[in-house]
């Protein structure tokens, strides 16, 4: 199975409150394992002008006010930008599909800042890492349901409310989840 490029989202009890409500979305999965960015959680105390101000990138433009997101618990002082492609590819960006690149280098952030593009981004601190079989193990033990990545849901829907657009586009509704899970 591979879910590169897909959303990862997180169900009711999994029991790891850093992943309650996330919604994840997959850069890369393979039998080494897998990296995700979770793409609903804003930092509370970090803007995308601290992370400019602290890196000396400038100059001081619009958009510098966008939030910058805790991407998941493996390395949080590591920066990553997921975006759009865009028309020229950047040397350094991973490509996920037509809608969909991550890069963890600082031109993204000069052009950002410099206003000239990517024109959709969101910024992380941090990932989500699995190991070999492990996040495999999550899906069959039900702490995670898949759909496919619409740029739209990441990248435009208000982050309080990508998880339920998330479970609502593979016909889930919400409020029908329960944090028990059964056996028949």
């Amino acid at each position: 199975m591979d879910l590169t490029g897909k959303l990862l989202i997180a169900m009711p009890g999994m029991g790891d409150r850093r992943f309650e409500h996330s919604v994840v979305f997959l850069c890369s999965h393979d039998d080494s394992g897998a990296l995700g960015l979770i793409v609903n959680k804003p930092a509370s105390d970090v803007k995308l002008s601290d992370l400019l101000e602290q890196l000396a990138i400038g100059p001081k433009g619009a958009g510098r006010d966008r939030p910058v997101h805790f991407g998941g618990p493996v390395e949080g002082a590591r920066g990553f930008v997921l975006h759009t492609p865009g028309e020229t590819p950047r040397a350094h960006s991973m490509v996920v599909g037509g809608d969909f690149a991550m890069t963890s280098t600082l031109d993204v952030l000069e052009d950002i800042a410099a206003g000239r593009g990517p024109g959709r981004a969101l910024m992380m601190l941090g990932y989500a890492g699995w190991g070999p079989g492990q996040l495999e193990s999550e899906i069959a033990m039900n702490g995670w349901l898949t759909a496919e990545a619409d740029a739209g849901l990441v990248y435009d829907t208000p982050d309080e409310a990508k998880w339920a657009a998330a479970l609502r586009s593979i016909g889930v509704e919400p409020l029908s989840l329960s944090s028990n899970a059964g056996h028949a």
